[in-house]
């Protein structure tokens, strides 16, 4: 039986309830915001993806960081809608990146330090 990968689940999820925020923004008519935070939120998952076929270690490491980066933008922008006194903003949003952002990162640095 294939253990789940924890990586992969969670930055499925999150896309899925990224993509329903962001179809909220666009009903607010907050469409540059939307579309920028759909992106860099649905990023995350397809680069955590393409890491588990990467080609080599680096390869593994390379998409591994890219979605790490994809990470800091996505919490941007959802700061963003939490500062800004005019946008929806979601709590469970900024909890689930915080999360993903610390399994990604412990990845990328356990990645690192076995070479």
């Amino acid at each position: 039986m294939e253990r789940e990968n924890i990586v992969v689940s969670k930055s499925i999820v999150f896309a899925i309830d990224i993509i329903a925020f962001c179809e909220l923004l666009e009903k607010n008519k907050k469409f540059v915001v939307a579309r920028q935070l759909l992106k860099s939120g649905t990023s995350i998952g397809a680069n955590v993806h393409e890491a588990q076929n990467a080609e080599s270690r680096a390869d593994f490491i390379h998409k591994i960081k890219i979605a790490a980066k994809e990470v800091e933008e996505t919490k941007y922008w959802l700061t963003l809608c939490e500062k800004a006194p005019s946008y929806p903003f979601d709590n469970m949003l900024k909890s689930k990146i915080t999360e993903l952002g610390l399994i990604i990162y412990k990845i990328v640095s356990s990645s690192k330090n076995n070479k």
